[in-house]
Formats: structure tokens, C-alpha cells, sequence
């Protein structure tokens, strides 16, 4: 089938009921051979918790807001051709596909040349950091899939690109105002935590041109807001998330609901036994570990981010006050992103992003990454023994994003191979 796992299959679905049935529940959807997902949730038409299997609606646990702007070209599709994703999944998922992932990836890379061409200073650091933006991060692994990550970083480059304009070329056109608080504010509806880059880039901003900022970065980003907490409303019928309905008395995950004729149980009632991933890893410093440097380690899977942290010292100690402005955001949003990602989840939540081959919490980050590179790029661009240490660290890292070849919803190398070995374990009881 050609999506590749139940965490794309639940957007799918949601755009599938919107344009086939009109409506957020995918009982119907998920009901069909081939459509099932374990990313759902399910409630009454009220918002409240629907535990039986005869009663509310099982819906996408997944946010409203890029599901239903999906459902626009799925709608023209399906009035144009006839056809559904029923029907033609291949051709009309990939169309999609294109519209939504490819061409957006293309759009990523050119704005990174040309952030790079400002940034860099010498040829080999600039041809360096776009091959690291083209072949060594996890957003060319994730673009054969519907999901959250990568949108979230081609509007955070899109956001960085346009900031800079207007913080270091001294630009004051309003129409960029406004696109840089509409993309700062896709990103945070993309990736939650992206709410820290959003207020400071709008900090920044409002410190330089504050009518322009209030005027006009302030409005696109308010309906951005409007429009997911309302696409989340009109879902759920309540003004949270739900991820925040995992409470005693008030759990939408935990349900049981009919497949062919029979109650079954839903995957989150019990995951313990079912997958070691999604058991949770109960210390926190063993999954600090792990997601840092282990089996799905930001560095060990990717060890060009630590010539990011080489370049961001170089910006933080620049002479150019603005540019350790910069710096300071970066170090202050990666820093406040990790902590919330790493030390801030609960036991349920410290499942690296469960069943997949990077920890894809961080990826919409890779642009404020590269930024930070470009100045330790251009240092060792000067000097060969360091240019092949880039190099091999380079190698590595396109290693990891190549070794799902064809489904980003596996684990990472490392961690097929501890479990080879034996070396891992069930979290004790």
C-alpha cells in the first residue's frame, strides 16, 4: 500500500472524510482493508470520552490544520477526475505527494543557497552546507510521507530567509512582514514547541520595526492560530488538543470500538507488550542518552550537527552584534526545543518519536542548524585535514538518512543493530 504507516494513514483518512464524507471521524475510512491506523483517538460529539465500542467516533490523533488544507487539491481532484484515493491511492497519493512534499523540498534548497550565499564566506563552506541540506538531513527520508516535519522546516526556512532580510539588509517592505509572520506561525501549528522560534523572531523583529511588526507580521499569524485551534474545534468540539485527553475519566485513547462485526481494543489501551518502542523508556537519563548520541541519536545519526554547535560559539562570539543575535536565538530555541522534547515528556511520551528512523522531534530545526554550520564550514574550508573531517562526518550522516530506503517509518541503524546483538531490553515494570 502506499502509505507506509499508521502515522501518515491517519492524515490520510482525515483528508479522505473531509472531501468524501464531509466530516473529521474516519470510522468509515479506517474501516476499509488497508486503512487501518493506530494513530486515532475517540469521543462523542461532544468532546467527551466515548470508551465502547457502540458509541462516538474514532478521529485522527494527529492536528487538524495540514489535513485540512490537504483537503483543498484532494477536492479539485476528486471533482476533476472522479476518482478517490480509494480508488487510484498510487496516483493520486503521489500527485499529492508532489504538491506537498517535493516541490516544497525544492523551494527549501533554493532558499537555503540563498541564506548560505549570504552567510558563507567562502565557496567550499557554502557547497558543504548545501550538501548538507540536501543530502544529509532526515527531510529527504520523510518526503515520501505525509507529515508534519517537513513542512514545519520549509517554513522555518522560509521564516529564516525572510528574517534575515529584514534584520540584517535593513528591508522594510510590509509584504515581508507579513509572509514571515505567516510562516513563523505554520511552523508552531506544525511542531508546538516552534512556538519559542515564533516569539523570537517576533521579538526580534518588533525590537527593529515595531509598527510594521504589529501591523503586519501580528495579523497573518493571529489567522494562522484562528484557523488551526478552530480546524481543532470543529474536529473535536473542545478547544484542546487531543494529546491533552489522556487523563483518568477523560482518556480518548483508551477505547474499544467494532472491526468486522467485533469489539477490539485499541492499540494505546495496553502498547506494553506490543512494541518495546512505545513501552516508554522510564529513565530519563538513559533516554537523554539515546536521543542525543544512541540508537537515535540527533548526533550519532547525524554528526554534522556538531559542526552546528562549532558555528553557533563562532556566532555567539562574532564581532557583529547582530549576528550574535542570531546566534543567541538559535542557541535559545534549540536549547528550549531539547529540553522540552528530552527532559520535559512523560514515560508514555520517551518513545523517540516511536517506530521510526530518526528522532523526528528535531527536524524541522535543521534550518537554524545550518545557519549555525556556516561559520565552522568556512573555517575548515580553508584547511584540508578539516575539510576531510567535514567530509567523513558528511558521509556518515547521509548514511543514516539512506538507510530506510524506501519507508522513513523504521528504526535508525543503530538501533537495529543493538537489537541484533541482544543489547536491548524491555523497560522494567
Amino acid at each position: 500500500r502506499p502509505f507506509l504507516s499508521g502515522n501518515d494513514r491517519s492524515r490520510w483518512a482525515t483528508v479522505r472524510a473531509l472531501v468524501e464524507h464531509g466530516t473529521y471521524a474516519i470510522d468509515e475510512i479506517v474501516a476499509e482493508p488497508g486503512w487501518d491506523t493506530i494513530d486515532v483517538v475517540k469521543h462523542d460529539e461532544e468532546g467527551r470520552e466515548a470508551p465502547k465500542a457502540d458509541e462516538g467516533h474514532i478521529y485522527s490523533s494527529k492536528p487538524t490544520l495540514l489535513p485540512t488544507i490537504m483537503a483543498g487539491p484532494y477536492w479539485v481532484i476528486v471533482r476533476v477526475t472522479g476518482e478517490t484515493l480509494a480508488t487510484h491511492p498510487y496516483a493520486i497519493g503521489r500527485v499529492m505527494l508532489i504538491l506537498f512534499n517535493v516541490l516544497p523540498l525544492l523551494i527549501y534548497f533554493i532558499l537555503w543557497g540563498k541564506v548560505a550565499d549570504r552567510l558563507g564566506t567562502t565557496d567550499w563552506g557554502r557547497i558543504f552546507t548545501m550538501a548538507c541540506a540536501t543530502l544529509g538531513t532526515f527531510l529527504t527520508t520523510f518526503a515520501v510521507v505525509i507529515n508534519n516535519h517537513l513542512p514545519a522546516a520549509v517554513t522555518a526556512m522560509a521564516t529564516l530567509y525572510l528574517a534575515l532580510r529584514i534584520t540584517q539588509d535593513g528591508e522594510r517592505r510590509w509584504w515581508l512582514f507579513v509572509l514571515t509572520g505567516l510562516f513563523a506561525a505554520l511552523t508552531a501549528a506544525n511542531e508546538l514547541p516552534a512556538l519559542s522560534f515564533f516569539a523570537a523572531v517576533g521579538a526580534m523583529l518588533l525590537w527593529q520595526a515595531p509598527r510594521l511588526t504589529l501591523l503586519a507580521f501580528a495579523p497573518p499569524a493571529l489567522l494562522v492560530a484562528v484557523a488551526a485551534i478552530g480546524t481543532n474545534y470543529a474536529a473535536h468540539h473542545t478547544w484542546s488538543t487531543p494529546y491533552a485527553h489522556r487523563s483518568e475519566g477523560d482518556n480518548w485513547y483508551d477505547f474499544q470500538y467494532l472491526r468486522d462485526g467485533k469489539p477490539r481494543t485499541s492499540y494505546w489501551a495496553n502498547p506494553k507488550g506490543r512494541s518495546l518502542i512505545d513501552q516508554g523508556e522510564p529513565s530519563m537519563a538513559r533516554y537523554a542518552l539515546h536521543a542525543l548520541v544512541g540508537h537515535h541519536g540527533i548526533f550519532s545519526l547525524s554528526p554534522i550537527w556538531l559542526l552546528s554547535i562549532v558555528g553557533l560559539a563562532m556566532l555567539l562570539l562574532d564581532r557583529d552584534p547582530e549576528w550574535r543575535q542570531w546566534g543567541l536565538l538559535i542557541a535559545a530555541v534549540s536549547a528550549v526545543c531539547l529540553v522540552f522534547y528530552i527532559l520535559l515528556r512523560g514515560v508514555e511520551d520517551r518513545n523517540y518519536g516511536g517506530t521510526t528512523s530518526g528522532f523526528r522531534w528535531v527536524f524541522w530545526m535543521a534550518p537554524l542548524w545550518l545557519a549555525a554550520m556556516q561559520p565552522a564550514a568556512d573555517w575548515m574550508g580553508q584547511r584540508r585535514a578539516w575539510q576531510i573531517v567535514a567530509a567523513l562526518l558528511l558521509a556518515a550522516s547521509v548514511l543514516s538518512v539512506s538507510y530506510p530506503t524506501w519507508n522513513p517509518w523504521t528504526h535508525p541503524w543503530p538501533y537495529d543493530l543493538m537489537e541484533s546483538m541482544g543489547a536491548l531490553a524491555p523497560p522494567a515494570p
